[in-house]
């Protein structure tokens, strides 16, 4: 079929809802949170060179097969995490699809949608990459903050699947606010950076063979519990800018979300630190932090992507 003939067909489908446009979008949310996941059952279950290979399972083998040196249950929960993959890759295809359908057509909302299968592509070859490395702590980092680029920009999707608001409909939000959640973001970053070097120099590597980061873990989680504190610092900023400039509800609760996460996940990793890095919390701390990243990607969105109104500062009522 000549390739005009078949987009011509293609165009003429039907426009999805914006309901089921929508749910598509957060299902991207929730499996690219999802995998990471996993991918921390993989690591603290000594399950990451289950497979020794890849794309294959074991040389000759796409599926988990008897192995003198590999334990069916490692194969297979490392293989379970590649077949999740896949799925992650239909419902970030589905999402495109729906976005390519969508009229009237918009460019940045079909950039996100792309976004999503092409992300999913770059991970599959990260992880194949992390497995011919035999799982150095840096691959390992880079596979887990790629994820959380991946979760920030699905987020950012399902807020792009409303067309923009007219101006009077936007949220109104102190001139300061968008300024301050920019350098929270940044900090951010060093936080999930730390994070994975502290995971780089503890004791779940995903092998036992696997050569650990040189620094004391002690010194690692006190620079990340140190970037914690500042992002705090810098959301409790925030709070007082939303309530100096009288912001919507809207706003409030993506803002009380925000907060309640980062509390959450901040109390997580003292508990983990004190109790020994217990494997059930870190696969927890994996989620908390996927978490912290699509709320602070929503309250942006919020303040950045729906072109929100600045609202001048107001005095607090006496």
């Amino acid at each position: 079929m000549p390739l005009e003939t078949l987009k011509a067909r293609i165009d003429a489908l039907p426009t999805p809802s914006t309901r089921v446009q929508r749910a598509v979008a957060i299902a991207v949310v929730v499996t690219q949170a999802l995998i990471a996941v996993t991918g921390s059952v993989v690591r603290v279950t000594g399950s990451g060179l289950g497979c020794s290979t890849w794309p294959q399972c074991q040389p000759g083998s796409l599926v988990p097969v008897s192995h003198p040196e590999f334990a069916a249950l490692n194969q297979w929960i490392e293989f379970g995490n590649r077949l999740l993959t896949g799925v992650v890759g239909i419902v970030a295809f589905a999402a495109f699809a729906l976005a390519y359908l969508a009229r009237p057509r918009r460019a940045r909302y079909l950039r996100l949608a792309l976004a999503m299968p092409v992300g999913v592509v770059v991970q599959a070859v990260l992880g194949g990459l992390t497995v011919r490395f035999d799982l150095l702590w840096w691959t390992v980092a880079v596979h887990f903050l790629v994820s959380a680029v991946m979760v920030w920009l699905a987020v950012m999707l399902v807020d792009a699947v409303d067309p923009e608001p007219a101006a009077t409909e936007r949220v109104r939000v102190p001139s300061a606010l968008p300024g301050l959640l920019t350098g929270s973001v940044v900090v951010l970053v060093g936080l999930l950076v730390a994070g994975t070097m502290v995971t780089g120099a503890g004791p779940h590597a995903g092998d036992p063979e696997t050569p650990r980061l040189a620094i004391p873990v002690e010194t690692l989680a006190h620079v990340h519990a140190a970037f914690l504190f500042v992002y705090l610092g810098m959301l409790l900023a925030a709070g007082v800018l939303l309530r100096v400039g009288g912001s919507d509800r809207a706003l409030w609760r993506r803002y009380g979300a925000l907060v309640a996460v980062v509390v959450a996940q901040g109390a997580l990793g003292f508990v983990q630190f004190w109790t020994g890095v217990p494997e059930l919390l870190v696969s927890l701390h994996v989620l908390g932090a996927m978490a912290v990243v699509a709320a602070t990607s929503a309250l942006w969105c919020a303040t950045r992507d729906r072109a929100a109104v600045a609202a001048p500062a107001q005095p607090v009522p006496a």
